[in-house]
């Protein structure tokens, strides 16, 4: 990655420009059987089209707050990233109250704390590839409906400034560069040591740990994350075998 990366954004269009090809996100769902290995083109793509439906029909700018309201999942990184590249502040598992724009799971209590929000909704149903859900929440739109036909480059409407906050989670705020600046320090201690590098995260995203080990280290150094949710469901002789399969060179969990 660039010594002048500021952002988590900045970091991803480094990545694209390195090596759109190889492997940034795998994701797995110990309770579905659910894997999906994202590029980083791939990714990036995601990114660029939820950006660009933040910024042109959700009306978002820089300073809103965005709650995400959402477990660790590849769809989560990509809304992490697109806050990230518009300049407004994601809000893991905040208020919805006090959201401009807020972002549900299909889990009834997230979509019961989500209605706080007076602004925009949107609902993820997560589902493999993307799917929509068989009927939208009421009130909320259908992210895996109005995401597609967003366009695939984004170009946010003023730049981000690194210093500006860009992320809150456990009641934590950080700007842009102290995400950039944390998830490279804190890179060695995860054993993520630079490019080829692949950690196994089965850590939620509802800490800095986890959004760490599960993103920002991985994108910060080079590297790329096997995502698995539901972990504990997993046995020790298939999680070793997923570690050998998937190249794995350090578990968080």
């Amino acid at each position: 990655m660039n010594a002048t990366d500021r952002t988590p954004a900045d970091l991803l269009s480094s990545a694209l420009a390195a090596d759109p090809g190889r492997p940034l996100v795998t994701f797995y769902d110990d309770a579905t059987g659910e894997r999906v290995e994202l590029s980083v083109a791939t990714f990036a793509n995601w990114v660029a089209k939820t950006a660009n439906l933040l910024q042109d029909e959700l009306s978002v700018e820089p300073g809103d707050r965005v709650t995400l309201l959402l477990p660790a999942h590849w769809q989560t990184a990509v809304w992490l990233l697109a806050c990230a590249s518009v300049g407004v502040v994601a809000d893991v598992g905040g208020d919805a109250s006090a959201a401009d724009v807020v972002v549900s799971g299909p889990e009834p209590e997230s979509l019961d704390a989500a209605r706080a929000c007076s602004g925009p909704r949107v609902a993820l149903a997560l589902r493999p590839l993307g799917g929509r859900f068989p009927q939208p929440p009421e009130g909320f739109a259908d992210y895996a409906v109005e995401v597609p036909g967003q366009g695939d480059r984004f170009e946010p409407y003023a730049p981000v400034d690194p210093e500006e906050p860009a992320l809150i989670v456990a009641g934590r705020e950080f700007s842009g560069a102290e995400v950039v600046e944390r998830a490279r320090a804190e890179a060695p201690d995860l054993g993520l040591t630079g490019p080829g590098s692949r950690i196994l995260s089965g850590l939620p995203y509802d800490t800095w740990e986890g959004l760490n080990a599960g993103l920002y280290a991985p994108l910060a150094t080079g590297g790329s994350v096997v995502l698995c949710r539901n972990l504990d469901r997993l046995g020790a002789d298939a999680l070793d075998k997923r570690v050998e399969s998937e190249r794995v060179t350090v578990i968080a969990r």
